[in-house]
């Protein structure tokens, strides 16, 4: 039996750490470091009580594992636990890692034919419109706090400018865009409102779905739904649920994380305010030290084989530990911040299921940086950095709150 990381109990019954307990734990680096000092570069862990999986931290177990599709499937009816009813029906896991209809639980040809869908639709994003509507947005959110010199930067800011510009894309409006944050979190959250969460997100979905099957539209929703790949309502809603559901938590995950940073580090930050460095130097930098899945689900063993010198038997679940393998000391710098420019990261992980729309989310997460530090100048976090608390997952690491104070801007409107 394994002791626990510092700072991240194990459960009693396995001696396993918790999934959520280590990206929730003050320094998620911490116990990543001490699991590999423990198991090496592939972990167990637990997902919830009774579940156990791999979390593979490696980077080149990493690779390994997102890049052979022969050997591990995305396909979550291979998890062994899942068949034998270790994972109860009703789990908090299941809208996170259960098989959906979708690109994300495919592999080879099929994979391949939902993926296209996806590749075609960020291809036919306008940049530039969509940079405007998203600086449209930010000045808007920022004029409802600017006045009174304070603000939460996640809350009010980071939480709500990935779902708003996100629905516009596929023509919801600012109400319908709330109402699948909502639902949203509740679903990454993974616990007991997650399945909940999940049936509302998709009857939000569902229902724009077969208002543009009547009345077609200029956006993302009519162009899956005229894509010749995809063929029934099922595959419609499902591709239209990849692209909103792993867009926003991640970029606001990417936005909390980039904006944290620089109230917290102030080498950082004085290197990119003196010039030195660029709004996509931070924004590399928060992928390096925080990307936006801190884990991910998962890949399903196919066979016994071996990875990271343990024994993987066929069904089992292994987790892509995305910012442990980040972390990893054969990439990792010796200096805390890394080279300028170096993407090496796996942040948007690796192999046929590489992140699709690396593009259109760092276009969200510049613009959404760059105009809160224009427009706000002086921003200053009023909570000691190690406060700072987190959303409860075993998948994304996203602040609870960024609490910020700031010379309240001349000739904004305050608002009661």
């Amino acid at each position: 039996m394994t002791a626990p990381p510092p700072g991240c109990p194990a459960h009693a019954a396995t001696g396993l750490v918790p999934l959520a307990a280590a990206t929730g734990a003050p320094d998620h680096r911490e116990v990543y470091r001490a699991l590999r000092a423990e198991w090496g570069d592939v972990a167990r862990v637990e997902l919830e009580p009774g579940v156990p999986a791999w979390l593979v931290m490696g980077h080149r177990e990493m690779l390994t594992l997102t890049r052979n599709e022969q050997l591990f499937s995305r396909d979550a009816r291979n998890w062994r636990d899942l068949r034998e009813g270790v994972v109860s029906p009703d789990s908090g896991l299941l809208p996170m890692m259960g098989w959906r209809a979708n690109v994300v639980g495919a592999d080879g040809p099929e994979h391949r034919r939902l993926r296209a869908p996806l590749d075609d639709g960020v291809a036919r994003i306008d940049q530039r419109r969509a940079r405007r509507q998203v600086e449209a947005l930010c000045e808007e959110l920022i004029a409802e706090f600017a006045a009174r010199g304070s603000a939460d930067l996640v809350g009010e800011y980071a939480t709500i400018i990935p779902m708003l510009a996100l629905a516009s894309l596929f023509g919801l409006d600012s109400a319908g865009g709330h109402e699948l944050l909502r639902a949203l979190i509740a679903l990454f959250g993974s616990a007991d409102d997650s399945q909940a969460g999940n049936r509302q997100f998709e009857e939000i979905l569902l229902d724009t779905l077969r208002e543009r099957r009547e009345r077609p539209a200029d956006d993302l929703t009519t162009a899956f739904l005229d894509h010749p790949n995809l063929r029934n309502e099922a595959e419609h809603l499902q591709s239209v649920v990849v692209m909103i559901s792993a867009g926003n938590e991640t970029v606001t995950a990417w936005i909390a994380h980039t904006l944290r940073l620089l109230l917290c580090d102030p080498r950082f930050a004085s290197r990119l305010h003196g010039g030195r460095l660029g709004i996509d130097d931070a924004l590399d930098e928060a992928l390096w030290r925080d990307p936006p899945m801190n884990n991910m689900p998962a890949r399903y063993a196919l066979r016994d084989t071996e990875l990271g010198g343990h024994r993987i038997r066929e069904g089992d679940c292994l987790i892509l530990g995305i910012a442990a393998a980040n972390d990893d000391p054969l990439i990792r710098p010796e200096d805390e911040l890394t080279e300028p420019g170096n993407r090496a990261h796996l942040a948007f992980s690796a192999g046929p299921h590489v992140c699709p729309a690396q593009v259109p989310a760092r276009l969200i997460t510049r613009t959404a940086v760059k105009t809160v530090l224009h427009r706000l100048p002086g921003l200053r976090l009023t909570v000691p950095a190690e406060e700072i608390r987190w959303r409860p997952s075993p998948w994304t690491r996203v602040p609870t709150a960024l609490p910020v104070d700031f010379p309240p801007a001349p000739g904004a409107v305050r608002h009661p």
